[in-house]
């Protein structure tokens, strides 16, 4: 004969209250107003909660009431891993956490794979607002993230209307960093950039593909060499630039392999990341090349790896970039027009860029 089976009820928040002889008002407030209650009741609610087996509010019922999630959403438009791989994005991963932390939210990583276009992970996402990190202007995810009816901060780019943005001038930087080029001597230049838009090209990029990049921090950081070495009469049209999809070091040096290739005399490698320039310094490695003696070689980000090689390199702020679009995004003041916060950049005049071999200056000064 089948014995009966008691299974115990989980414990409720209305079954606890009356076990404590309190209101479900006191209940709910042990565990989301704690201030609300004396330090004494506040621990007998929970002592009860954990004997009687009662887990605490449900989160998404909660959500349902209030219409908060909690919790931030940062779009991606990489693959997940690459928010923890990347030196510059996990700087500023680690800014936007910080700026959560301190207005206690959570933070939710959506990823948008830049081969599919599948933008449920947008739809789905409880959060009460999205910070959207560097993804091109015609992306579907971003579309999908207007879409929903909470606020947005872009950081780096698309620079839309209507839309939070947090920044630098990147074009402004680059022509910096040319001009420091400039001033050494060069003229005979190539250019090693990330990618230009969503679909995958491993190569050279005509003039006409850089002005028409959905990645406009790529077309505006390309737009500052351009300018800058069009004002000593460089054909920018000659410059060879290549552009690669994936942005990794190996990706650095395949791309500065394909310059060298075409043009042995190129005296300067203009690498638009770090990343890109340490791919592009172990190249010249494997080619017997001496940098900057015979190859001069520049990055932008300023990130750690690249100051423990001394490159030279464009410095941003990436911490204080999450930071500020964390803080730009949770502010709940209200506000009639769109708000951007432009941040500084430093160039870093390391060791990997000098005159190049043959000018007056090294004729003078060297051995």
């Amino acid at each position: 004969m089948a014995r009966s089976m008691h299974v115990r009820r989980p414990a409720t928040l209305a079954s606890l209250a009356a076990e404590l002889g309190v209101s479900r008002t006191t209940v709910s407030n042990a565990y989301n107003r704690p201030d609300q209650l004396s330090p004494e009741l506040r621990r007998r609610v929970l002592e009860t909660a954990r004997r009687l087996g009662y887990p605490g509010p449900d989160p998404v019922a909660r959500s349902l009431r209030t219409r908060k999630a909690g919790a931030v959403g940062l779009l991606l438009t990489e693959n997940l891993s690459y928010a923890f791989r990347d030196p510059a994005a996990i700087g500023f991963l680690e800014g936007l956490a910080l700026a959560c932390e301190d207005a206690g939210q959570g933070l939710l990583l959506v990823p948008a794979s830049p081969e599919r276009e599948d933008v449920a992970a947008v739809h789905r996402a409880g959060v009460d607002g999205f910070v959207v990190y560097s993804v091109p202007d015609d992306d579907p995810h971003l579309a999908a993230v207007l879409e929903r009816p909470v606020p947005t901060v872009v950081c780096d780019q698309p620079d839309l209307d209507n839309v939070d943005r947090v920044g630098i001038d990147d074009q402004a930087a680059m022509h910096a960093m040319a001009q420091h080029l400039i001033s050494l001597g060069h003229r005979r230049i190539g250019v090693v950039c990330m990618r230009l838009n969503r679909d995958r090209n491993d190569g050279f990029v005509t003039p006409d593909r850089q002005r028409s990049a959905h990645f406009h921090v790529q077309r505006a950081r390309l737009a500052g060499l351009a300018q800058a070495f069009g004002a000593v009469d460089v054909e920018w049209a000659d410059v060879p630039v290549v552009e690669r999809f994936d942005h990794t070091i190996a990706s650095g040096a395949s791309a500065a392999a394909q310059l060298l290739d075409r043009d042995p005399q190129i005296t300067a490698l203009v690498c638009t990341s770090d990343i890109l320039a340490l791919g592009a310094m172990t190249e010249a490695e494997r080619r017997g090349l001496r940098v900057p003696q015979d190859l001069s070689i520049t990055g932008f980000d300023g990130i750690r790896e690249a100051e423990q090689a001394g490159l030279t390199t464009v410095r941003q702020p990436v911490l204080e970039k999450g930071r500020a679009a964390g803080k730009l995004l949770l502010d709940s003041a209200e506000r009639s027009r769109p708000r951007a916060v432009t941040l500084s950049t430093e160039l870093v005049a390391g060791s990997t860029a000098a005159a190049p071999r043959g000018t007056a200056e090294e004729r003078w000064f060297g051995p």
